[in-house]
């Protein structure tokens, strides 16, 4: 069975830098998982149910993703891999958390969350290690913090002690993913008592060398969510780390977590998507199964507006993870926006489709419709891997003021490639993302696209209800500029609840900017992403969560959403901007 030659390129091969490229890789992932409704799939999802049931890794679909090369996906193209851009990586990925968050977890995204380190701060040597290890089907985890610090770098879990031949490392952490099964351990350990940004490092640790009675694994630890997930712990006393294990400088680990996360977060948002809207797809089902006549007016709203949550959810992770290749200095401000905002409109959808699919969304007998309840419970346990809201407000909160003063309403606005479906964008370099300052380019767009729509303010029909909607996000932004330059120049803390609103309304503002600058971007190609419908639904949407006043929906706005929900339904389509093909 030689599956691998179809996902990585042969050594030589010239890399795909475009979406079609990406889009291609998720095509051959999706039909060698196959039909994800089909009972007899043992890569389908009753067996990804059954699997979560036993609280198992699902051992066949593993194989077959490593006999795939999925490892490929998390290694620049410099090293033999398949990773250019992480907007590419993300597309790449779907197939595989729209049937299974947990095995998107448990193998795969994990190693690129540990790894990223290398790519990062690692030396030639380490980088090419590191690279032949994934593309050899290994696996990486991570090595950092507790779940209750949310992403607190800064905690005490780990310490690593100058030796006379290196370091020795000791601390406890009990719940780390693939902890019993990783090839490679990256782990974030304290070499400065002093508190402060130079007081963590980072560090690569072969699990098979770490010495006889250094390392004790500690128990498996079940979790609600995430059940075919291997979750367990590591205590060190001593394990002696050789010098070479050290990533880029001693006191590095801080800035590194920090440009790390910015692509953690990003890719996050931007594959969990897939995997609610499998969950859309069951709920169409549900509301479509057995009628001849339209959808009941009762499940009109929440099916179309989870629909557009979903576009909306796209666009700002798409957008995102363009800016990590386009804009690597500025876009960390724009990622802990979106990965504050995305989750939390997805668990609001996901209670908005528990009411329309009723137990069957629980359900796991039947493929069709038990994908909500797994979800459910998967969704919260996927934080383990990535930042936290509480971390994405220590992004945003402490710069608000200093964007009110000198950035707001005075940026210039950011490239037209940043929204452009096919443009042409950098390859992703971790060592070039930048920690703090850089301005705020989408504010910028938000203010442009207002403008350009501003003609159409006042007029009836969809397209003036949009240029309505954005000038109302630019009054949003006036406003925070006002209570934003009163706040006090140091000292803010995520303790003070004003503070707190004024970041949920600031993430709600960069989220509408995404929504107007990909909808601007259209070419025509698709005409339903052209039609400003989609986007005066998710915008509406969006004001209404984080208090913006619009005024009521244009007539007729919920059901063109709808009805292109169903035909894609339908069709096999996803629910996303892309609306690939799923297998049959």
């Amino acid at each position: 069975m030689t599956i691998t030659a179809e996902i990585i390129h042969p050594p030589g091969t010239p890399f795909g830098r475009t979406e079609a490229d990406g889009l291609a890789r998720a095509a051959r992932l999706e039909a060698l998982l196959g039909d994800p409704y089909d009972p007899t799939n043992p890569h389908g999802l009753r067996a990804l149910f059954a699997a979560d049931e036993r609280a198992e890794p699902p051992a066949a679909t593993e194989a077959l993703l490593a006999e795939a090369g999925l490892g490929a996906e998390f290694v620049p193209a410099a090293h033999g891999g398949q990773l250019t851009r992480a907007d590419l990586l993300a597309r790449a990925l779907r197939p595989v958390f729209r049937r299974d968050v947990a095995l998107g977890f448990g193998y795969g995204i994990t190693s690129l969350f540990a790894v990223g380190a290398v790519w990062t701060s690692g030396d030639a040597r380490q980088r090419q290690e590191v690279a032949d290890l994934l593309l050899s089907g290994g696996r990486a985890t991570i090595l950092h913090h507790e779940l209750a610090h949310a992403n607190a770098i800064l905690r005490h879990e780990f310490s690593a002690r100058d030796a006379e031949d290196g370091y020795r490392l000791d601390g406890r952490k009990d719940v780390i993913i693939n902890a019993a099964r990783a090839d490679l351990q990256v782990v974030y350990a304290r070499t400065d008592a002093a508190r402060g940004p130079r007081s963590h490092s980072v560090f690569l640790l072969d699990p098979a060398q770490a010495g006889t009675g250094h390392v004790r694994h500690l128990p498996r630890v079940s979790l609600p969510g995430m059940r075919g997930a291997l979750f367990s712990g590591l205590e060190f006393t001593g394990c002696p780390l050789p010098a070479e294990a050290l990533v880029g400088a001693e006191g590095d680990g801080v800035g590194v977590a920090l440009r790390v996360f910015q692509v953690n977060r990003s890719v996050i948002c931007g594959v969990v998507t897939a995997a609610v809207g499998t969950v859309l797809h069951s709920a169409v089902r549900a509301a479509t199964d057995g009628r001849t006549g339209p959808v009941a007016k009762r499940w009109h709203k929440p099916l179309a507006g989870v629909f557009a949550d979903l576009l909306a959810c796209d666009a700002m992770a798409t957008v995102v993870l363009r800016a990590l290749s386009l804009l690597p200095a500025q876009a960390h401000l724009f990622a802990a926006a979106v990965k504050y905002v995305v989750p939390d409109l997805l668990r609001e959808d996901l209670e908005e489709l528990a009411t329309v699919l009723g137990a069957r969304g629980y359900d796991h007998a039947d493929p069709a419709y038990g994908a909500l309840d797994k979800l459910v419970r998967d969704l919260p346990v996927a934080g383990l891997g990535h930042a936290g809201s509480a971390s994405c407000q220590a992004v945003l909160v402490p710069q608000l003021r200093g964007l009110a003063e000198r950035s707001w309403f005075a940026q210039e606005e950011p490239p037209p490639e940043l929204f452009r479906s096919g443009s042409e964008l950098p390859d992703l370099d971790y060592r070039l993302l930048g920690i703090a300052g850089g301005g705020d380019f989408m504010a910028a767009a938000l203010v442009g696209s207002a403008a350009r729509l501003a003609p159409a303010r006042g007029n009836r029909g969809t397209l003036g209800a949009l240029a309505g909607l954005a000038e109302a996000f630019v009054t949003e932004l006036r406003a925070l500029r006002e209570r934003c330059r009163r706040l006090p120049e140091a000292g803010t803390g995520l303790s003070d609840p004003a503070v707190i609103v004024l970041s949920d309304r600031y993430a709600g503002v960069v989220g509408a900017s995404a929504v107007l600058g990909v909808w601007e971007s259209q070419d025509g190609t698709d005409p339903f992403l052209t039609d400003p419908a989609w986007a005066v639904l998710a915008l509406s949407r969006l004001a209404g969560r984080f208090g913006v006043p619009v005024p009521g929906l244009t007539d007729g706005v919920q059901e063109q959403v709808l009805d292109e929900l169903v035909r894609r339904y339908q069709e096999g389509r996803s629910c996303d901007l892309d609306a690939v093909t799923y297998a049959p």
